[in-house]
């Protein structure tokens, strides 16, 4: 399987990376193809620009290349941490110019305006890890878990890809180096989980 892995961390030294590296790790180690792009290493520019937004644009070549490949993945995999209960705004803008109409989904013939969508993506499955620095039980009472709902709700399901799985790991920044060795144990558990071996 082609799977596509982005993550969205500025600092290369977070435990964000360290559960990018270990997903593209045990995908590798389970026959698949990974794709892997860290946006802010690779200064992936968010600004969506108003001439990209009509489904027929020409897309500059690095957002075509990432059109491409999303189009042509069957897993993706996403690494970001929950800043305000949004992903980073460069996580954003990928979504913004790369999960585009014509690519990730399209409007029912007839539309008029009610946004009925059908989803294109051939993922069949998507996983993603957040990071928090606010406890479980105070997200789920007081906020309600935002990022569930984006990814689960307002992209996956409306891009057309069937199996959503989400773990958000907290608090980081009381958590202990044992703590992070189970959470990337079950990172990777969960990623054969997710994407067992092509040869299984």
């Amino acid at each position: 399987m082609f799977v596509s892995v982005i993550l969205a961390h500025p600092h290369e030294g977070s435990f964000n990376h360290a559960i990018a590296r270990t997903v593209a790790a045990a995908l590798e180690e389970c026959g698949h193809t990974v794709a892997f792009h860290d946006l802010y290493a690779e200064n992936f520019d968010p600004l969506l620009p108003y001439d990209e937004i009509p489904r027929d644009a020409t897309l500059p070549p690095f957002i075509a290349g990432h059109c491409a490949e999303i189009a042509a993945a069957g897993g993706l995999v996403v690494v970001h941490p929950d800043w305000w209960g949004m992903p980073p705004a460069i996580l954003k803008g990928w979504i913004d110019r790369v999960l585009r109409p014509g690519v990730a989904y399209r409007f029912l013939e007839g539309d008029a305006g009610e946004g009925v969508p059908v989803g294109l993506l051939k993922v069949e499955a998507a996983l993603v890890f957040n990071t928090s620095n606010t406890p479980r039980q105070r997200e789920l009472e007081v906020f309600g878990d935002p990022l569930e709902r984006l990814w689960k709700d307002c992209i996956c399901t409306f891009c057309g890809v069937p199996a959503v799985h989400r773990r958000m790991f907290s608090v980081m920044v009381t958590s202990t180096v044992g703590q992070r060795r189970a959470w990337l144990d079950e990172v990777r558990r969960l990623t054969r989980e997710v994407f067992p071996s092509d040869s299984a």
